[in-house]
């Protein structure tokens, strides 16, 4: 936990991990406050529809019930065990229940088609799958094992927890696919140690009296279950279990209404929603924001709906919360993703992993609690992460000032005539436009320029606005060689089930796009 400071270097310069030779996840986000504190409020419950208030102590026994009911079922330490549920009191348990055991638990998003399930599953040797009824159908379906609430009725309380270090595996997060395959992240038992200074920070300091903490991410990613529900739970923090088939306004104000909420983790999809919508949420602590830049727009725009600005964090499913602004600290630059987070080396480095003041790889030094171990069964690709003593992130950026500026994926830089051209600041500038409700920004091959840059634009409204109006806007705005050459509209962007553009099939569109017209031509 972080030690509460004036200014920022402070705050980094009075930081050291606290990882012990003993350490257990479960331990420290529930069972710790259960024996000290068994009836503080843990979960505020609106996953079925009305309010229910969980204790620490009613977590703990609900996940020792789930444990007993892995052990019965032959699971044993160190095996793998799937978990697809959403935001329920059940999930919790069962991942606290699987880390208690020792055994390693693996997220799974319940909107996931048989294909993605079964490669998810196969690929991390699960013995067993928690979920729900209509979850066993399908995972059964699949040639795979599971286990239901209506499995917990005999099964006792009273399991302890096993002796596990910092290093233990714990925790297998698949990566959301935008640059490929996904992979399977391992993580070790330090996992949460290695989020909490982060998330702290993000909220300016989590943990007033007062705060609750909720965000409509899914707990299936890294960003619902470790930028969130752990976290809030290991630092005392009520944590709101509500189910959010999609996003919708109307029910995310109402869930915020109903539970109190003070502290939001907004993914930018919802916040470009909210925008949409005119949307303003009262008597909020603190609003994070992660997994793009936002831009000046939005970050003007959050003052305005919801009274405090929202705080940008970086980080990825192999090394996560690394990066944060701190509203409470410092005022945020517009453009960059923050500052690195106590106890996280963050630099932009070169070819050869030294650290330089140009355009470079994003990257972490080996150290971190949050770091992965590994790609599980993928020594290989493992180490192609790494670059000497750095864990390189795949985006590019500068570092002005100790704060990170984000240009864009390692794959999604575009070149054209002779500019190297990051996509998101293109992004961010269409976005302050009244007429647009997402966009997503891409190199599209050129005979004469190599890449042009291309924009594929969806209204706000449905209404297509004048392409040459848009063009005119950034180039207003930016530098006459940021300006997209071509606009074209669509319904929808394709996007990952965590919010974000996947560029890479805009890329592929574009690259059609071009193959079709060179075809017309000969």
């Amino acid at each position: 936990m972080l030690t509460p400071a004036d200014t920022y270097d402070a705050l980094r310069k009075g930081f050291a991990w606290d990882l012990p030779s003993r350490l257990n996840m479960a331990v420290q986000a529930c069972d710790a406050r259960a024996k000290a504190e068994p009836d503080r409020l843990a979960v505020i419950d609106l996953s079925s529809g009305t309010r229910a208030d969980w204790s620490y102590a009613d977590l703990a026994r609900l996940s020792r019930r789930v444990q007993a009911a892995l052990v019965a079922r032959g699971v044993r330490a160190g095996d793998t065990v799937g978990v697809l549920l959403s935001q329920s009191p059940l999930c919790l348990a069962a991942h606290l229940a699987v880390w208690r055991l020792g055994a390693v638990s693996v997220p799974l998003f319940v909107l996931f088609r048989d294909d993605a399930l079964r490669t998810r599953l196969g690929d991390a040797g699960a013995v067993l799958t928690v979920t729900d009824e209509e979850g066993a159908t399908r995972v059964r379906g699949l040639g795979f094992d599971a286990l239901t609430e209506a499995d917990l009725t005999d099964a006792s309380d009273d399991a302890e927890a096993a002796e596990t270090r910092p290093e233990t595996p714990a925790c297998l997060i698949y990566t959301s696919g935008t640059t490929g395959a996904p992979k399977g992240a391992l993580h070790g038992h330090r996992m949460l140690t290695g989020h909490l200074p982060g998330v702290e920070m993000s909220h300016d300091f989590l943990g007033a009296p007062g705060d609750v903490l909720w965000t409509p991410a899914d707990w299936a990613w890294i960003g619902g279950l470790f930028d969130v529900a752990m976290p809030g739970l290991a630092l005392g923090v009520p944590v709101v279990a509500a189910r959010m088939a999609r996003f919708g306004v109307d029910e995310c104000l109402k869930i915020v209404r109903e539970a109190s909420v003070r502290n939001i983790f907004f993914p930018p999809t919802a916040l470009r929603m909210l925008k949409a919508e005119d949307a303003t949420i009262p008597d909020l602590r603190s609003v994070a924001s992660g997994g793009e830049p936002l831009g000046a727009e939005m970050l003007a725009w959050g003052r305005k709906a919801f009274g405090v600005t929202i705080n940008e964090f970086y980080g990825q499913t192999e090394c996560n919360m690394v990066a944060s602004a701190c509203a409470a600290l410092f005022d945020p630059r517009p453009g960059a993703i923050g500052r690195a987070v106590p106890g996280f080396d963050v630099a932009v480095i070169d070819e050869d992993g030294n650290p330089t003041d140009a355009e470079g790889d994003i990257a972490i030094r080996r150290g971190a609690a949050s770091m992965m171990l590994e790609y599980r069964g993928k020594p290989e690709e493992t180490a192609a992460k790494f670059r000497g003593d750095w864990l390189v992130t795949g985006d590019r950026g500068t570092m002005q000032d100790g704060f990170i500026h984000f240009r864009g994926r390692e794959d999604d830089v575009i070149t054209s005539a002779g500019y190297r051209i990051g996509p998101s600041e293109i992004e961010d500038c269409l976005m302050a436009h009244p007429d647009v409700a997402n966009v997503g920004v891409v190199g599209k091959p050129d005979a004469l320029r190599t890449e042009i840059v291309k924009a594929y634009v969806v209204a706000r409204g449905g209404t297509k606005p004048d392409a040459d109006a848009l063009k005119a806007w950034v180039k207003e705005r930016l530098a006459t060689y940021s300006c997209p050459k071509e606009i074209a509209f669509l319904d929808a962007l394709p996007m990952t089930v965590t919010g974000k553009v996947i560029r890479r099939e805009l890329k592929a569109r574009a690259a059609a796009e071009t193959s079709s017209e060179t075809e017309g031509t000969t």
